[in-house]
């Protein structure tokens, strides 16, 4: 009976340990917070929502000889996605 109790205390207590110490290390591992400037997303990157896009290309349709240009730039260019409605709404608004 002892010997029980002695056992479940030593097993206790390792057990504590091992959660302090992992509890611990965990605190050490989190980075330190990054300053709110740049945690904040550039006006211009932020991720399109459908109806943005699609106000993005009526706009375009009126100057089609410049959409044809911009876009034969990112085809060359390999772009994809996001960035490529990126790179043609800098191409399109640059004079």
């Amino acid at each position: 009976m002892i010997r029980t109790r002695i056992c479940l205390r030593i097993c206790l207590a390792a057990v504590l340990l091992v959660a302090g110490l992992h509890a611990a290390s965990a605190q050490k591992a989190t980075p330190p917070a990054a300053p709110a400037a740049a945690t904040q997303a550039k006006p211009g990157k932020m991720k399109l929502t459908m109806q943005k896009l699609k106000d993005m290309k009526a706009k375009w349709a009126t100057n089609k000889p410049k959409l044809k240009a911009c876009r034969a730039d990112v085809k060359s260019k390999g772009l994809a996605g996001d960035d490529r409605w990126f790179y043609i709404e800098e191409c399109m608004s640059k004079t």
